[in-house]
């Protein structure tokens, strides 16, 4: 028999009998749990639920959320309810440095990432050829002082025209306005070198082997005003010494944000990340 997979995201208040009245009411549809994680934010009293079901095929995504409206209703439910099987959109976002932006690519081939890249946009024209190779739509967007508002509206047109998901900032090296940031809240992740704020500005690598740094590592957060500050999605370190030299730095942290800023991506497409005012609740593998 053939079977549809659904993820449903459930927050509210916390309170008892939320779990029994949703799984009762799935189990009354006739759906299966393959896979079920809670969380209770005692200092907001917030219940966070995220669930996996499988259902025999008739049913749809309609039917699953008209079957828990009563529960919504009784519990003042926030419920987000995808399907397993579409393939989310994704932009990504590139400047110079496009190691992590290949991270992601060969992911996507490999199909550990389950995604279809929309675009590849760019500041700089040198991720061009890899995306002309990749027969991904490549989209060239100069930034400056004079244009950038020009250009952000070019982007979240782009973002809206191919129903994307996500925007992945993948190493890309200018700012975004509050604006933009504010617009698409929850929809873009950054990666950045966990050095922050200590060693801001040009080669932190190079500063944090000035200062015999022993551990470094990359941080992978949603973007906000709030420069760098966006609730966090991932990160991971690694222990570096003094027999390293700075291009030693560099290569260990690049390798650290591909990973880091490929797992959020993951967590993210497949619904486990759920936001909890400035932080994430975050149902890893």
């Amino acid at each position: 028999m053939s079977e549809n997979s659904y993820i449903l995201r459930i927050a509210c208040d916390d309170q008892p009998g939320i779990v029994a009245t949703v799984t009762s009411a799935l189990a009354s549809r006739g759906a299966n749990i393959i896979e079920s994680n809670q969380f209770w934010d005692r200092h907001t009293n917030q219940f966070f639920l995220r669930v996996g079901i499988s259902v025999p095929a008739g049913i749809d995504k309609d039917s699953i959320v008209l079957t828990l409206n009563p529960s919504v209703d009784r519990f003042n439910m926030k419920l987000k309810v995808d399907v397993v099987s579409r393939r989310p959109k994704i932009i990504i976002m590139v400047s110079k440095f496009d190691h992590a932006m290949l991270h992601l690519l060969y992911q996507i081939k490999v199909g550990w990432l389950d995604a279809e890249v929309a675009a590849i946009v760019s500041n700089h024209e040198d991720a061009r050829k890899v995306a002309e190779q990749e027969g991904i739509p490549f989209h060239y967007m100069p930034v400056n002082k004079d244009n950038k508002i020009e250009q952000e509206a070019k982007l979240a047109d782009l973002i809206k025209q191919t129903n994307s998901e996500l925007v992945v900032l993948a190493r890309y090296m200018q700012v975004l306005t509050n604006e933009l940031s504010s617009q698409f809240y929850g929809m873009i992740i950054n990666i950045h070198h966990s050095f922050l704020p200590s060693f801001k500005g040009a080669k932190p690598y190079h500063q944090a082997y000035d200062r015999g740094v022993k551990l470094i590592g990359a941080t992978a957060h949603y973007v906000t005003p709030d420069l760098d500050e966006g609730p966090i999605i991932e990160q991971e370190t690694e222990r570096v010494n003094h027999a390293m030299s700075a291009d030693d730095f560099v290569a260990t942290g690049r390798d650290i944000e591909a990973r880091v800023l490929a797992r959020a991506v993951k967590y993210h497409l497949e619904g486990r990340v759920m936001l909890n005012n400035h932080r994430t609740v975050v149902f890893t593998l």
